[in-house]
C-alpha cells in the first residue's frame, strides 16, 4: 500500500513510523525539514519538503499513485484542505484528515473527508476509564481485565484498594477479628 503523509509531527511521525514498519510505502511531506528528524534512524520511505496542500508538491510525492492520504498537521483547515486536494484532484480512494476541533467534524464530513478527532478519540478513552475501571498505563487507555461487578467500586478508587485490603486479611487477623466480634 502507498501511503502519503502530510505532516510530520508527532502524530505523523509516528503514523509513519508504524507503516513502515508493517512494510507500506511511506511518503512524508512537510514543510520544515527539522520535523523529519522526529522520524527513526531505521525509517525507509520517502521524505519530500514542501506543503501538503501544494498540487504540484503533492505530484511530486507521488500523491497520483497513493492508495491513502494523511492529512497530519496541526491546523485543522490546512488538513482539510490537503484532504479535499487527495480526494478530489487526485481522486484517492481514502483520505484521511485529523482534526483537533470536534465542532469541524461534522463540516468536514459533508465535503466527504474522513476525519479522525483526537479531541473525541481521548475524552472517550478517558471517560471509559473513569466509568468503567480502565487502567490508564503509559499514556494508554486499555480496557479493564474482567468485567467490575455491578455496584463495585472501580479499581483504583480508594473504596476499591479499601475492599481489597479487607478481603486479603490474613487467617491470623480474620481470627482476631472474629474473636473480638
Amino acid at each position: 500500500m502507498r501511503v502519503v503523509i502530510i505532516g510530520c509531527g508527532r502524530v505523523g511521525a509516528q503514523a509513519a513510523a508504524e507503516l513502515d514498519g508493517h512494510g507500506e510505502h511511506v511518503t512524508v511531506i512537510d514543510t520544515d525539514p527539522r520535523a523529519f528528524n522526529r522520524l527513526p534512524a531505521a525509517f525507509g520511505g520517502v521524505t519530500v519538503r514542501g506543503s501538503g496542500t501544494d498540487e504540484d508538491v503533492l505530484r511530486s510525492a507521488g500523491a497520483e499513485l497513493a492508495d491513502v492520504l494523511m492529512a497530519l498537521t496541526q491546523g485543522d483547515n490546512r488538513n482539510a484542505l490537503a484532504a479535499q486536494l487527495g480526494k478530489h484532484s487526485f481522486g484517492l480512494p481514502r483520505v484521511i484528515a485529523k482534526i483537533n476541533d470536534p465542532l469541524r467534524a461534522e463540516a468536514y464530513r459533508s465535503l466527504g473527508l474522513e476525519t479522525m478527532c483526537r479531541t473525541t478519540i481521548l475524552s472517550r478513552a478517558l471517560v471509559t476509564a473513569a466509568l468503567e475501571g480502565a487502567e490508564a498505563t503509559q499514556g494508554e487507555v486499555s480496557p479493564p481485565t474482567a468485567e467490575p461487578l455491578r455496584g463495585a467500586p472501580p479499581p483504583g478508587s480508594r473504596a476499591h484498594d479499601q475492599a481489597a485490603a479487607s478481603s486479603t486479611s490474613s487467617p491470623a487477623s480474620a481470627a482476631a477479628e472474629e474473636e473480638r466480634g
